[in-house]
C-alpha cells in the first residue's frame, strides 16, 4: 500500500501549522476526500481538534518514544481513508533538547519517507524567507521538502515571492495566507485552549477552510501525498498478549480528563481489554463490573469545585482503591487521587484521598520534555508537561531526561498501580501494558 501521506511543518512554532493543518483538513474533507491525521510528538490537544473538530481519526506519533519500524506500524495500523495528513511539532528539525533531531518532525517525516511542506510566517519579510528556505533545505539530507505556503502576508506580495521561491530554489509554492487573527487558534499554558471552548469552532474552522480553498493549490498538494515512496511495512506485536480474559478497564473522560494517546486505547484493545468511560465530574460511582481504573491526564484544576464536590465519586474511587483495584493515573489523574489541590488563586479543594499527597499552583513550568521512566524491572518513555507539583511525587521508578541526563523519583506503585505526573506512551514498551493487565486478571471483580 501506498500510504498517500504529507507533514506540515514550520520553521518555529507560532508559525501558524495547527490553524493551517485544520484548515487543510476541513478543505480537503469538503472536496470528497476521506483522511486520517496525526500529531508529531506527544502534544494531546492538536489532534483532538483533528478529531473533535473535524471528525477525523488522530494519533500521535514520536520517534523518541518508538523506533522506526514501530513507528512506521502504528503508522500502518490507524491510517485510513484516501491520504494522511500529519502535523508537525515545533521548528521541522527541533527534537530532544531543542538540539537533537530524534523526536523532531523531520525525524518522523525520514522514519515514514513522508513529503515536507513548510509554513512559513512571512509577516514583516520579504526575500530573507528565501534565505531561510536556502538553509532548511541544505539540512535536508533526505530531500524530503518539497513545497512552501506563505503565512500572515498579502496575497498579492507572496504570489510574488512565491514565483522566486520557485525559480531559485526549486521548491513549489502553494500559496499565501494573509493574515487572519480572528481564525487562529489561541494558546495558553498547555498547548491550544481546547475545541469546545473556542467561540463558534465550527464556523471559524469553515471559514478557514474557504480560505484555503481560494488561496492555496490543494490538488498540488495531493499530488506531493501521493508522490510519497513506498513504506516498508513490519507489523511488529512484540510483547503484545492477549490474555483472552473477560476484562474492563474504566476511562476517566469528561470536561476534565482527555488527554489520552489513541495508540495507548488501540494497544489496551489488542490485549482484550474492554473500555469503558465515566465521568469523575457527572456521575456519581464507577462503572459496575470493572477490573482496573485509567485516570488521564487533562484539566482537573479547572473543574476542582466540580471534582471535589462529586463526593460519592471520590469515594467509589477510594474504596476501589483500598480494595486492591490497579490504577493507572497520570498528571491530572495524580492530582485527583491526590489529598488535595490548591490552585493559582490559593483555594484548596479535598480530592480523593487515596494518595498522601497535597498538589499545589507552582506558578511556574515544574517539569517538561521526554523522560524514560524505569520501574525497576523495564523502561517505558513517556513526557511531563505541568505548572502543579506534589508535596510527595512517589518513590517507586525514577524519571530520567534522555538530553543531560538528569533524573529523579517518581510514581505511585501499589498493588500494580502507577500514579504520578509522567505521561506515558504504552507502545514503547508493550511489556508495561502487559503487566498492568495481568494485574487487572488476577485482581478480577472484587
Amino acid at each position: 500500500m501506498n500510504y498517500p501521506r504529507v507533514v506540515i511543518a514550520a520553521p518555529k512554532s507560532g508559525s501558524g501549522k495547527t490553524t493551517i493543518t485544520c484548515g487543510i483538513l476541513r478543505a480537503l474533507t469538503n472536496s470528497g476526500l476521506s483522511l486520517c491525521s496525526f500529531k508529531c510528538g506527544p502534544d494531546y490537544i492538536d489532534p483532538m481538534f483533528h478529531r473533535t473538530v473535524l471528525g477525523i481519526p488522530s494519533g500521535n506519533l514520536d520517534t523518541f518514544f518508538t523506533d522506526d519500524n514501530i513507528t512506521k506500524s502504528l503508522f500502518s495500523k490507524t491510517y485510513s481513508g484516501d491520504m494522511a495528513v500529519i502535523e508537525g511539532v515545533m521548528g521541522l528539525y527541533d527534537g530532544i533538547g531543542g538540539v537533537e533531531t530524534q523526536g523532531s518532525t523531520y525525524d518522523l517525516a525520514r522514519a515514514l519517507l513522508a513529503p515536507v511542506v513548510l509554513v512559513v510566517d512571512a509577516k514583516g519579510a520579504g526575500r530573507s524567507v528565501i534565505a531561510q528556505l536556502k538553509g532548511f533545505l541544505d539540512y535536508d539530507e533526505h530531500h524530503l521538502i518539497k513545497a512552501v505556503i506563505l503565512n500572515r502576508t498579502s496575497v498579492a506580495f507572496g504570489n510574488t515571492l512565491g514565483d522566486i521561491i520557485e525559480t531559485e530554489i526549486g521548491l513549489k509554492y502553494l500559496g499565501t495566507m494573509p493574515d487572519m487573527k480572528n481564525q487562529e487558534l489561541s494558546s495558553r499554558h498547555l498547548g491550544l485552549v481546547m475545541p469546545e471552548e473556542v467561540p463558534e469552532i465550527n464556523e471559524k474552522i469553515d471559514e478557514l477552510a474557504g480560505t484555503i480553498q481560494t488561496n492555496l493549490d490543494l490538488d498540488e498538494l495531493k499530488n506531493i501525498a501521493t508522490s510519497a515512496s513506498e513504506l516498508d511495512i513490519i507489523n511488529d506485536k512484540k510483547g503484545i498478549r492477549n490474555v483472552n480474559a473477560n476484562l474492563t478497564l474504566a476511562v476517566a473522560r469528561d470536561q476534565a480528563f482527555c488527554f489520552y494517546y489513541r495508540e495507548n486505547l488501540e494497544i489496551l484493545k489488542e490485549l482484550g481489554v474492554k473500555l469503558v468511560e465515566f465521568s469523575p465530574i457527572n456521575d456519581s460511582k464507577l462503572p459496575e463490573n470493572i477490573n482496573g481504573i485509567l485516570l488521564g491526564g487533562g484539566y482537573p484544576e479547572n473543574y476542582l469545585k466540580e471534582l471535589s464536590g462529586n463526593e460519592s465519586m471520590k469515594a467509589s474511587i477510594k474504596t476501589a482503591y483500598d480494595n486492591g483495584m490497579p490504577i493507572l493515573a497520570e498528571c491530572g489523574g495524580f492530582m485527583y487521587l491526590s489529598e488535595s489541590v490548591k490552585n493559582q488563586n490559593d483555594e484548596t479543594y479535598a480530592m480523593v484521598g487515596a494518595i498522601d499527597s497535597k498538589v499545589e499552583w507552582m506558578g511556574k513550568l515544574v517539569r517538561f520534555g521526554y523522560i524514560t521512566v524505569d520501574t525497576g524491572k523495564l523502561q517505558i518513555k513517556g513526557h511531563e508537561f505541568h505548572y502543579y507539583d506534589s508535596d510527595n511525587n512517589g518513590e517507586c521508578c525514577v524519571a530520567t531526561k534522555p538530553f543531560g541526563g538528569k533524573s529523579w523519583k517518581c510514581i505511585h506503585s501499589k498493588n500494580g498501580s502507577y500514579i504520578g505526573f509522567p505521561h506515558l506512551y504504552y507502545p514503547s514498551n508493550p511489556e508495561f501494558i502487559n503487566n498492568f493487565v495481568e494485574v487487572m486478571k488476577n485482581y478480577g471483580g472484587h
